[in-house]
């Protein structure tokens, strides 16, 4: 069985629960006499971006709506930037789930991201589902895997197969020792059963039942190159356990929440922050995320990106900062806000929820 996991930064009344608290140790970070191209901005992510760019970073569009359900979780993962756990409590209402849906409508966004927490554990998660597709929308579930084994969610596997969502699992590591020590004593072996489960039902095997899996890095370091790696997994999680599955997404840490948590009892943090900063790429600005995508909180809250979301940075220039004040055109080209956390999604290769931009 699974160790059962930690309190949550917020249970544990832990500084670092407060976004205001992660903001500004960033914040403090001295970045003065690195790369110079960055540097001589102080860590200013947004000059960067818009010198990447030739111009500031903006949307230009809302083809994803990426809807964040809460904070409930099975784990508690020490790399979370959403300081997830089961001793969160936020939930999604009917009411927002609803409306988010009419948004869905009205922005014609194509796909539905829904993430949390464990979405799954969201009393609105089927019932999206459920909406979205008979709408026609593709939709993703961000899914631990071990929540899929858990009695309440076992019917799961089969609720996505007939809905055809697609499920991005995260897996820190093919290897044991690498993923418990990110996410507790036993998750990987829990992780290896639901996947099998999920291959019996079809997926990674179906071209219709799309099963990706996501990795980060267990450790204060930058993803290896995701095509590389893509192969290594594939041979070794089929080799080891008969496991097949479509594709292999690497996301960068961002130094926010459990993360920076980690980062500071290491002493990592500026060596991390300045790691980031030091390997902007800005061929990766164009493809980050919040480019195309709105992200919507629990509560109705509408951000840039669901790390901003975390970080409770929201919506800039006058746009709409809640779901029932919806308005197409000026969300769909707003203005991006930033921190220097985005340098986490522009570093080597970039990152972001869809796995490396360039």
């Amino acid at each position: 069985m699974p160790t059962p996991p930690g309190p949550s930064l917020h249970r544990s009344r832990s500084p670092l629960a407060d976004p205001r608290w992660q903001r500004a140790r960033l914040d403090e970070v001295d970045l003065a006499g690195g790369r110079g191209d960055v540097t001589e901005s102080h860590g200013d992510f947004a000059a960067a971006a818009e010198a990447a760019l030739g111009a500031p970073l903006s949307a230009t569009g809302i083809e994803i709506l990426q809807l964040n359900l809460g904070r409930r979780c099975n784990l508690a993962c020490v790399h979370c930037h959403v300081d997830a756990g089961p001793d969160r409590k936020e939930d999604m209402s009917r009411a927002t789930a609803e409306r988010c849906l009419e948004v869905m409508e009205a922005s014609g966004a194509g796909v539905v991201d829904i993430t949390g927490g464990a979405p799954e554990m969201s009393d609105q998660f089927e019932f999206l589902v459920r909406g979205a597709r008979a709408a026609g929308r593709h939709v993703i579930d961000r899914c631990n895997l071990s929540i899929l084994l858990t009695r309440p969610y076992a019917h799961l596997v089969d609720f996505l197969a007939e809905h055809q969502v697609e499920v991005v699992a995260s897996l820190p590591h093919y290897r044991k020792l690498s993923t418990d020590r990110q996410r507790g004593d036993g998750v990987f072996d829990d992780s290896i059963v639901a996947l099998r489960r999920l291959n019996e039902r079809g997926y990674g095997r179906d071209p219709k039942l799309r099963l990706v899996l996501v990795t980060n890095p267990v450790g204060a370091f930058l993803p290896a190159g995701q095509a590389s790696l893509e192969v290594e997994w594939k041979r070794e999680l089929k080799r080891a356990y008969d496991i097949d599955f479509d594709a292999l997404f690497t996301i960068t840490n961002m130094p926010i929440s459990r993360y920076l948590e980690w980062l500071e009892t290491k002493c990592q943090t500026e060596a991390y922050l300045r790691k980031l900063v030091d390997a902007f790429n800005p061929a990766s600005v164009d493809g980050v995320m919040c480019r195309n995508t709105l992200s919507v909180g629990w509560d109705g809250r509408l951000f840039d990106c669901d790390f901003n979301q975390m970080l409770e940075i929201g919506l800039t220039g006058g746009v709409p900062g809640h779901i029932d004040e919806f308005e197409l055109e000026p969300l769909a080209r707003r203005r991006v806000a930033t921190g220097r956390h985005c340098f986490g999604c522009t570093a080597g290769a970039g990152s972001s929820c869809g796995g490396a931009t360039t």
